[in-house]
């Protein structure tokens, strides 16, 4: 479909919003002329008329008058009037039905037989005294009809002057205009108005202000004000705005260099606690190792005592577990402490917990807390093993510490449990990390997830735990959430850690979380 022609707008103002001033001003003060002198002579010409009808009455009033003196001397004839009177004035008889005059001018003429009773205008013929003469020859009614042509031409030469003295008026009205009162008080300060915006269009600072000597007092004088008040304030904004800008951009480099150190103090949080839970798991891992140690140790003596005598295949198999035992300890000790980029791989979410709770049994004393990983073997999560890991050992490592202080009917306990859901069209996990110790106090859960907020006043909180796990389930587009369970008989509730997380990470996930995702998350998932 072809586009509609585009009509540039028409001016404001109808004819005369598309003209220059000066154009504008010489059409207005010409019609207004031209306007003048036609009202003008509208105005005469009734009373010019009036005195020319005035003239040509009196002119054949006096020569009808002259022709009934002298009727006598004819015998009732019409007279010949002198030569000098007949070339203006016409004198005949004529019968009633040919004079064209009204029933009511005739019966007036006959109420005043052989005297001139009135004039009339007769169309085309000019005016006209009219007498009854019944005992006239050759009509009734004597009529003069007289035209004034010096008069006549007397108005026209009226109408003339009065035309030249307009056309003069109006060339000495037009040239006082355009000479003395146009350019000093509109052309002039309208160009110095046009120069100051070219000036500030280019950029000439100098001239972009209209002097004050140059200003009139007039309505353009309070225009030019107006507009040097605006180039002023507009010239103040752009300084404010270029020291905001400079601001901003000082601000916006520190904030860049802040966010820079921020990132590394975090990353050396992620460190800090990483060192911390292997310094607290060395007294587990002695521990762990003293037990195949010792078997080992006997059984590389016995060999060594007599080499002959050989190892017997039982005395072998157990020899052999006991260093693969050692194996699959250093192999996770080995992959807590080390740091790696940030790498997603699917992995089985059981497996993860299992060596989580592997970890947590390495740095803990005695035996005494039940840990029961109740997590679906075929959950499987695109995630970072180790990062996740990570997550798992402190929240279970924290659960294990108030699982101890539960009250004594109870049995010190953690669960592991994992569900899925739907939300937003995209399929989650939900890993929570349950004990039955005292739970959480209410004047800690709100900065729960704050570096140094810890809760274990000892020598094994470090503070930096939940606060580290927060932001790997940050990094993988997940949320991480604590609260007290519901309270038991016994009296203790225990808390409830609860990490959500995708299943498969978004596109736009990244450092800092996924979007809305775990944002709609918060209260309510199922």
């Amino acid at each position: 479909m072809p586009a509609a022609p585009v009509h540039p707008p028409r001016p404001p103002g109808g004819f005369l919003g598309g003209m220059r001033i000066r154009k504008k001003l010489i059409i207005l003060h010409t019609c207004f002329s031209l306007g003048l002198a036609a009202i003008l002579l509208i105005a005469l010409r009734p009373a010019v008329t009036e005195v020319v009808h005035q003239a040509e009455l009196q002119q054949a009033s006096t020569s009808l008058r002259l022709a009934l003196q002298k009727a006598g001397d004819h015998d009732g004839a019409v007279p010949v009037l002198p030569a000098d009177v007949a070339s203006r004035v016409e004198l005949r008889a004529v019968p009633e039905g040919s004079t064209g005059l009204t029933p009511a001018s005739i019966a007036a003429a006959k109420r005043a037989p052989g005297s001139v009773v009135t004039g009339f205008h007769l169309s085309g013929r000019g005016i006209s005294a009219v007498a009854y003469m019944p005992a006239a020859a050759g009509g009734e009614f004597w009529m003069t009809t007289a035209r004034a042509p010096e008069a006549r031409r007397a108005v026209w030469q009226l109408y003339g002057l009065v035309t030249a003295a307009l056309i003069a008026v109006y060339g000495l009205v037009a040239a006082a205009l355009e000479i003395f009162v146009l350019p000093q008080n509109v052309y002039g300060p309208i160009r110095r108005i046009l120069d100051a915006d070219e000036a500030l269009q280019q950029g000439r600072a100098g001239a972009e202000l209209i002097p004050d000597a140059a200003i009139p007092a007039d309505e353009l004088g309070e225009i030019m004000r107006s507009r040097n008040q605006s180039v002023i304030a507009l010239r103040r904004n752009e300084r404010a705005l270029g020291v905001a800008l400079t601001e901003l951009e000082r601000v916006a480099t520190d904030l860049k260099r802040k966010n820079h150190l921020l990132e590394a103090a975090r990353r050396n949080l992620a460190d800090a606690d990483r060192l911390a839970s292997l310094g607290m798991m060395s007294a587990g891992i002695a521990h762990e190792l003293n037990t195949p140690l010792t078997v080992l140790s006997g059984l590389v003596e016995k060999l060594a005592r007599n080499p002959a005598a050989g190892m017997d295949p039982d005395q072998a198999a157990l020899m052999l577990r006991v260093v693969r035992r050692l194996e699959r300890l250093s192999d996770s000790l080995l992959d807590f402490a080390r740091v790696r980029p940030p790498r997603t791989a699917p992995v089985r979410l059981r497996e993860v917990a299992e060596e989580a709770v592997t970890l947590v049994r390495l740095d803990r004393e005695g035996r005494d807390v039940a840990l029961a990983v109740q997590v679906p073997d075929s959950l499987v999560v695109e995630c970072d093993a180790d990062r996740i890991v990570q997550v798992v050992v402190n929240l279970v490592r924290n659960a294990v510490d108030a699982a101890r202080t539960a009250p004594v009917s109870a049995e010190p306990r953690v669960v592991l449990g994992a569900d899925t859901f739907v939300k937003e069209g995209r399929d989650w996990v939900s890993l929570t990390v349950t004990d039955n110790g005292p739970g959480i106090h209410p004047d800690v859960l709100p900065r729960l997830f704050e570096p140094f907020a810890s809760t274990r006043l000892d020598s094994h909180g470090t503070g930096l735990g939940l606060a580290v796990a927060e932001g790997i389930i940050r990094e993988h587009g997940g949320l991480i959430m604590a609260r007290n369970g519901p309270p038991a008989a016994d009296g203790g509730g225990g808390a409830v850690f609860e990490v959500l997380i995708p299943v498969r990470p978004a596109p736009y996930a990244g450092a800092g979380g996924g979007g809305d995702g775990p944002a709609a998350l918060v209260g309510d998932h199922p």
